[in-house]
């Protein structure tokens, strides 16, 4: 299983983001998914996930800005971020599990996130 996020970049505070995340080999229907950061010094968190039922669930503090979702037709995982502000700087991860186990067991490469004010 690959998984390879798509969308990362460079955005102004009050800004807005959108990440792919391809998933081919995972079945994203019967999945959990979900996004993960880690900041320079900083341990790697959970951002928002997602179950086989789409059911979401989120980060207070990505509550009301972030929204996760997921296309079961092409097995993708998405994350749109608005609002965006430096404290949200940070590599983003896409990880899956058939089994909804934490820690997941397949994890993307990473995509960067910079947010300047």
């Amino acid at each position: 299983v690959q998984l390879v996020e798509s969308g990362g970049g460079s955005v102004q505070a009050g800004g807005s983001l959108r990440l792919s995340c391809a998933a081919p080999g995972v079945t994203a229907s019967s999945y959990c998914m979900g996004w993960f950061r880690q900041a320079p010094g900083e341990e790697r968190e959970a951002v928002a996930s997602i179950d086989s039922d789409g059911e979401a669930d989120y980060a207070d503090a990505v509550k009301g800005r972030f929204n996760i979702s997921k296309d079961n037709t092409t097995d993708t995982l998405n994350l749109e971020m608005s609002g965006l502000k430096p404290e949200d700087t940070a590599m983003y991860y896409c990880a899956a599990d058939p089994n909804c186990l934490v820690p997941y067991q397949f994890w993307g490469q990473g995509t960067q996130v910079t947010v300047s004010s």
